[in-house]
């Protein structure tokens, strides 16, 4: 399966667009990292909990999208983007989004 972020996949030729694929999870943050949260926000810096758990986030949105991409025989996903909104008080979901295609 090829992941692009671009519209083309050089050296390959679309064939046939299947769609619109994506995949999504909503994270919630824990009390204990709240806590270490605010103290970095105190004396500044990375807060690497949050970090971790985006970037935990975002591998899951991608890797639930790849399977929809899969679901339906694609070879490759183009234009992938991510969007983040916040849905609750200390909750937030991570969409990974592109187009299924079929190449040669």
């Amino acid at each position: 399966m090829i992941i692009t972020n671009t519209s083309e996949i050089y050296g390959k030729e679309v064939t046939e667009m299947l769609g619109l694929v994506r995949g999504n999870t909503i994270r919630s943050r824990h009390v204990g990292q709240d806590i270490m949260a605010g103290l970095r926000n105190i004396i500044g810096g990375e807060i690497k909990q949050y970090t971790q758990m985006i970037s935990e986030a975002r591998e899951e949105a991608l890797s639930r999208m790849i399977a929809e991409a899969e679901k339906m025989d694609a070879d490759a996903v183009l234009n992938i983007h991510f969007s983040t909104s916040q849905v609750m008080g200390g909750a937030a979901e991570i969409l990974a989004y592109g187009t299924a295609v079929k190449v040669k």
